[in-house]
């Protein structure tokens, strides 16, 4: 098993969706969250290994979605 599998959460980021759905741009949502775009680019692609619940409340304010929304559990096979 590799370190990236070891790290593997199952946590899957539906920014990218989300984003196309409702017409925003990454640049866009990073203004109006308050967070540069590499950070909501590293949560888009599955990077990342936390989220402040700051970050995770203005996201689904910006977005008018809820967590569950944002964030969905896909376990490995």
């Amino acid at each position: 098993m590799s370190p990236a599998d070891e790290d593997d959460s199952g946590i899957h980021c539906r920014l990218d969706e989300l984003l196309a759905a409702r017409g925003i741009t990454l640049t866009r949502l990073a203004e109006d969250v308050g967070v540069s775009v590499v950070n909501l680019s590293v949560l888009k692609n599955d990077r990342a290994r936390a989220i402040r619940y700051s970050t995770l409340a203005a996201i689904c304010r910006v977005l008018e979605c809820e967590v569950g929304d944002l964030l969905v559990y896909r376990p490995s096979a």
